[in-house]
């Protein structure tokens, strides 16, 4: 018997507060599973001895907490995986905290240090002491701004205002900040990275799945997505993380025309891996867009340390994104905007990032040639990642573990999408990449009939 004051679901509480963390503790324990629907505001009332109004509160705070969706007529209901902890790197359940010495971690994401620019030297030559001096400076270095200025319009980006943040997602955040609120649809790309999934069930928005193949979001289900309602967009055009996904013209083109009826649909494109993704820079900005935002981080290119990302957009997006950030951190540390303009302007920057690219493109083309020849499909025409399409997934990441190869299993990234795994190739070997294909098709192709490919 449940104790009186409880629902079934182990919900209890007599305030707002209290009733919201005992619903946040029976998401976090799975006695409400990811889609349920929670009582009606009436009915816990009832349940609970207590108001309507402490009810609603409570739920409202569950709402801009992320984890759970209010649907109109349909009810609240519990988040797609709500963000409440740190997501598995590996399959569900497996311990990856204590990896053997011999065991390769392909489920980073990071760049090949091997193929990164020395920072050193740069660093030497900034004068430390007068990029500290930060009295009566302007929040942005103007170096850095005319370097990311020209860097977008020669891609055909206009640089109407350009800003600075600690990092792409830190940019995505005060985007999506600086013009939604709570209860807002923004529509993502499914499988999608799931730190963007979870900003956006963090912020108290509503995350809408459109899926994707080789070139990116597909128009029709774009095309039903918008016609439901959304107030942003949140898109990867290049080295889409985890399939590997680039615009090529045609879809560029097809999606810019499903854009324009919606002139002040939030559009913000994540340009995470820039120059060195192996394919040309494609935008859905158009002289249409009145609300966007372009993000290039230097992550992939300079090095993951490097917290910083340019941002291009309109002049609103941008002077609210500052705004907010004048009442927060106020700016970007000046030495590590000094540094990154350095790096950038070095004549050796362009070499180094070209032959990362190419780099990245043959390892990358190397495993999906690997799989392919063993009938294993899989995707991955731009970045650092590789998407393999499975029947299972926990099978496959427990054989090449065993065979010394952590990879991430697709559950993490993937809301309708059918099973796969993801493999970074970025310090992938040729020889490496048909070890791996080898187990890979050994699961696979086990109990199935024998087929010459």
């Amino acid at each position: 018997m449940r104790a009186a004051g409880a629902t079934s679901d182990g919900i209890t509480g007599s305030t707002a507060r209290g009733i919201a963390a005992s619903a946040e503790a029976a998401i976090r324990d799975g006695s409400l599973a990811t889609g349920q629907a929670l009582p009606t505001v009436r009915a816990l009332a009832e349940a609970l001895g207590t108001s309507p109004a402490t009810v609603n509160s409570a739920y409202r705070i569950l709402r801009q907490r992320g984890l759970v969706i209010a649907d109109g007529r349909r009810g609240t209901h519990v988040a797609p995986r709500p963000a409440l902890r740190a997501p598995a790197r590996a399959a569900p359940g497996m311990d990856t905290s204590a990896l053997a010495p011999h065991v390769r971690d392909l489920t980073i994401g990071l760049p090949d240090p091997a193929l990164l620019s020395p920072v050193g030297p740069a660093a030497a030559r900034i004068d430390l002491d007068a990029k500290l001096r930060v009295s009566g400076l302007e929040s942005a270095d103007p170096e850095l701004l005319e370097l990311a200025g020209r860097s977008f319009r020669s891609d055909g980006i206009p640089a109407e205002a350009i800003g600075i943040a600690s990092g792409a997602f830190d940019g995505i955040e005060r985007v999506l900040q600086a013009h939604l609120r709570p209860g807002d649809r923004v529509i993502i790309e499914d499988p999608a990275y799931d730190s963007i999934r979870d900003l956006v069930l963090a912020l108290g928005m509503i995350a809408a799945p459109v899926p994707v193949d080789d070139l990116g979001l597909l128009p029709d289900s774009l095309q039903a997505a918008l016609t439901k309602g959304a107030e942003a967009i949140v898109v990867v055009p290049r080295a889409q993380n985890p399939l590997g996904a680039a615009l090529d013209s045609q879809r560029e083109a097809d999606l810019r025309a499903l854009l324009e009826p919606y002139p002040d649909l939030l559009l913000i494109e994540d340009d995470h891996a820039g120059i060195v993704s192996g394919v040309p820079c494609r935008t859905l900005v158009t002289s249409a867009s009145h609300r966007w935002a372009v993000i290039r981080s230097v992550s992939k290119v300079l090095h993951p340390d490097l917290r910083l990302a340019v941002l291009a957009g309109d002049g609103m997006t941008i002077d609210r994104v500052e705004g907010r950030q004048a009442l927060g951190p106020r700016w970007v540390s000046h030495v590590l905007q000094a540094l990154v303009a350095e790096l950038l302007r070095d004549p050796e920057f362009e070499r180094t990032a070209a032959r990362a690219r190419d780099v990245y493109t043959a390892r990358r083309r190397g495993l999906l040639v690997a799989l392919r020849e063993r009938g294993i499909p899989a995707h991955g025409r731009s970045g650092l990642n590789v998407w393999v399409s499975l029947r299972e997934e926990a099978p496959v990441v427990g054989a090449l573990l065993d065979a010394g190869w952590l990879v991430a299993a697709g559950e993490r990234f993937r809301i309708a999408t059918p099973p796969g795994i993801r493999i970074t190739i970025a310090t992938l070997q040729e020889d490496e990449a048909n070890e791996i294909a080898d187990v890979i098709a050994s699961v696979e192709h086990a109990g199935r009939p024998r087929r010459a490919y």
